[in-house]
């Protein structure tokens, strides 16, 4: 497992060198930036473990940074203060930090907050329940892919749910046909070839990376349940 990177916005070089150099001795992955519109964009792309906020930087104001972090992501946000007063008035405004340390403060004290953070939040990570890839509803007849529904006709409902019933198991053109169409004599077996690749589409649509119904050559399809 990589270590956690943690992000400094600091706009003081000398305070925010400090923080590297101990974040780095107690082996994290840390890097720096002293604007609050830059930092914002940084966290929004690169997904730091942790953040180390200042709350006075220049244009975009710590506070500002972090709600606007929490607005897509629940990054653990240390708070750093000029006054102990200031706390106070944070908590007040909701900013949604998750701590708060003041200035000057004791490198060891932010280094095991910092750690305590981590843990935390990596506690709250391991108990979330995770969430299926894909899912049926019988009853209303739909079918989830990373929880958004995907947008079937009847009949590809009908072959979906056959298909991943069974994750693995090779069905025939016949039996896929038989199943989702029920009147043989309106269609052929090239229709459901059709049919697959409208469903890849729109599983794809979704999910880039997703490629799990397979042909199986002279024989039919098979759904290969992603991992």
């Amino acid at each position: 497992m990589s270590p956690a990177h943690v992000l400094v916005v600091e706009d003081d070089p000398r305070i925010a060198q400090l923080l590297l150099d101990y974040l780095r001795c107690e082996g994290l992955q840390a890097s720096t930036v002293a604007d609050g519109a830059v930092a914002l964009a940084d966290i929004r792309k690169h997904r730091p473990d942790l953040v180390i906020l200042d709350g006075m930087l220049p244009g975009m104001d710590g506070v500002s940074v972090c709600r606007a972090v929490r607005q897509f992501s629940d990054v653990p946000i240390m708070m750093v203060t000029a006054r102990v007063d200031e706390i106070d008035r944070l908590l007040g405004l909701q900013t949604g930090a998750d701590d708060y340390v003041c200035k000057p403060f004791s490198p060891r004290e932010v280094m095991a907050r910092v750690h305590a953070l981590l843990r935390r939040a990596q506690g709250r990570t391991m108990s979330a329940p995770e969430q299926p890839v894909w899912q049926i509803d019988a009853d209303a007849l739909r079918i989830f892919w990373r929880a958004q529904v995907l947008p079937l006709t009847p009949v590809e409902y009908r072959m979906l749910s056959l298909l991943m019933g069974r994750p693995g198991r090779v069905y025939s053109r016949e039996q896929l046909l038989s199943h989702a169409h029920g009147d043989l004599r309106e269609v052929s077996d090239r229709t459901i070839d059709t049919h697959v690749k409208n469903l890849r589409k729109k599983i794809q649509q979704v999910d880039a990376q997703a490629d799990v119904l397979t042909t199986v050559y002279g024989v039919g399809y098979r759904f290969d349940a992603p991992e």
